[in-house]
């Protein structure tokens, strides 16, 4: 039979154990310098990328060299000694919580040596002016850190391996976008699929002591500043309904390719890639880098100054440069960089909006370019939820709630009539090619520095 609590009995029980309350404070230690990594993550692509500007502006002809011998590079170091730091970040710890493998695995995706290997990794991309962004591996940057936290508690706490990868990565997307409330979406809609009780709390106060700790770096201010939105009527209705269904299906072709890029779909040049990864790398680089001099530099790094400056309403994306940005995303993302596509998905989705807005000659420009970012995004994502509240926060758009929900429900579902789900489709294939092995990281180590000497077999 049920009482009501006594509430001396609780606190009693609270204080009863100081090895509870250590193990409660390694956690939030663990919290906090998972919200560091990141904003030293960010604070460093930030200013790598800075730096590849000014190189660029001085001598733009350069990353015909720069670009694909710095990404050649880097796909060689990661696949010689860290081969679960290449894509995003979410396919692996999606992996890492999959059911069917084996708890002792878990560290093949996630831990702190990964963490400093995609950092390093993450800034040498924004160095070679890659079509990458950070958001995504800051999900893999702060689990790692979170996962790390196991060792040290005790052997009884409560405080589960699963639980710490999901907070952490629910603290890296909250921290990377300063979007708190995003944060506690995306660990229900895309690590977990629930909040259980006993985990709940570990979760949120992760995500607060990370925010906390990126809101002290970077001040309480919305990603992409406060937008002003013009009184909505219905005459936006067919405007933002051509950019959902737009949006939804560049985001599900944009998310097909990727999977048959990155799963090693048959095909002459994924066979070609895999014989000689090191290669294809350095001839992908090549093909960014001319399409960053094409577009004058519009499509190198993330995008999201010209997302902010569209929003603003101070400039526009060409379509053709929109397009550009998208093929420089997915050569990317097919090279095997560490990165994310997170950013440059907003940065899609924000030229499909601002298309529509011209094409249309509508007034609500920034609202459709808002639309259309969450839309893309929730294509590519299959993750409604979590792209209409990352967008939502971004912007500051409270008042465009209903309008951000509705295109990314809409261009979610256009997007599940030609692709499968990204991160879990990926993940699945992670989690395959692992089980199969007895020593899944040597093995893969073992597997890629085969690929490289072949590689250079093929050079000589």
């Amino acid at each position: 039979m049920n009482r009501e609590p006594d509430f001396l009995e609780h606190l009693r029980a609270e204080f009863s154990s100081g090895r509870v309350w250590l193990d409660r404070a390694i956690v939030l230690g663990c919290a906090i310098a998972a919200g560091l990594f990141v904003v030293g993550f960010t604070v460093a692509s930030d200013w790598v990328f800075s730096q590849f500007q000014r190189f660029y502006r001085t001598w733009p002809w350069a990353v015909l060299l720069t670009t694909p011998v710095i990404t050649a590079g880097i796909v060689w170091f990661t696949l010689r000694f860290f081969p679960a730091a290449g894509g995003s970040g979410i396919p692996q710890i999606k992996a890492a919580l999959h059911p069917n493998l084996p708890e002792d695995r878990r560290s093949v995706f996630a831990s702190l040596q990964l963490t400093v290997a995609k950092i390093g990794l993450g800034v040498a991309g924004f160095a070679a002016g890659l079509s990458i962004g950070r958001e995504g591996p800051s999900v893999q940057v702060a689990a790692g850190v979170m996962q790390h936290a196991r060792r040290w508690l005790s052997p009884g706490s409560v405080i589960d391996e699963r639980a710490l990868l999901v907070a952490g990565g629910a603290a890296g997307i909250a921290a990377a976008f300063n979007a708190p409330l995003a944060g506690v979406v995306f660990a229900i809609e895309e690590l977990s699929g629930r909040l259980e009780a006993r985990s709940s709390g570990l979760i949120i106060t992760a995500i607060v002591l990370a925010g906390l700790v990126a809101v002290s770096a970077f001040g309480n201010s919305s990603y992409f500043g406060v937008i002003h939105v013009p009184q909505l009527g219905w005459d936006v209705l067919m405007p933002g309904l051509l950019v959902a269904l737009l949006s939804g299906a560049a985001g599900g072709l944009f998310a097909r390719l990727l999977i048959a890029s990155l799963t090693g779909a048959p095909g002459r040049l994924n066979a070609w890639r895999a014989r000689f990864p090191v290669r294809f790398a350095a001839i992908g680089g090549l093909a960014v880098a001319l399409i960053g001099l094409v577009t004058g530099g519009v499509t190198f790094g993330a995008g999201s100054e010209a997302v902010k400056q569209m929003l603003q309403g101070h400039d526009s994306l060409a379509p053709v440069y929109t397009i550009l940005k998208f093929i420089a995303t997915w050569i990317t993302a097919w090279c095997g960089v560490p990165g994310g596509i997170f950013a440059p998905s907003l940065t899609i989705g924000a030229g499909i909006g601002d298309a529509v807005a011209v094409l249309v000659q509508s007034d609500a420009g920034p609202a459709l370019i808002a639309m259309g970012m969450a839309g893309f995004l929730a294509a590519v994502t299959q993750a409604p939820l979590t792209a209409f509240i990352i967008v939502m926060e971004m912007i500051d758009g409270h008042a465009m709630v209903l309008s951000l929900m509705a295109a990314a429900m809409l261009a979610s579902l256009v997007s599940r009539m030609i692709s499968r789900p990204l991160y879990d489709t990926l993940a699945e294939y992670m989690v395959g090619r692992v089980i199969g092995r007895s020593a899944p990281l040597e093995a893969a180590v073992e597997d890629a520095g085969e690929r490289i000497g072949a590689s250079r077999h093929g050079e000589h």
